[in-house]
């Protein structure tokens, strides 16, 4: 099994609750995708996109249930990242976690990668 991961707001996936649906963040609507990123590249993604927040939660989703809607595509320093064409069902989610912050500012995934 293996999971990919969505960064954002509690607001939002609150919101997403409510619908059924993650129909995805401003820059996804913008990029006609969502973004997701693997256990190895979303430390990197929270540090340059989500620095400082704290009203964050990380989304993880086994990719095989995504479908053919899922593409892994050349983005950030030539990396092959997931990014999904279609919305995300949030009974999809394993599971969506409250991402803290370290004394040092940086996002903890203690326990959260898979």
């Amino acid at each position: 099994m293996a999971l990919i991961y969505k960064i954002l707001s509690d607001d939002a996936w609150r919101a997403a609750l409510a619908r059924g649906a993650f129909e995805g963040a401003e820059i996804d609507l913008k990029d006609g995708f969502i973004h997701f990123s693997t256990a190895a590249q979303v430390e990197e993604t929270a540090a340059k996109h989500f620095a400082g927040r704290d009203d964050l939660l990380l989304v993880a989703v086994e990719e095989e249930k995504l479908g053919d809607k899922l593409i892994y595509e050349v983005s950030r320093g030539g990396a092959l990242f997931p990014h999904l064409y279609a919305p995300l069902p949030t009974a999809l989610a394993a599971f969506a976690s409250p991402l803290k912050r370290r004394a040092n500012g940086a996002h903890d995934f203690s326990g959260l990668l898979g």
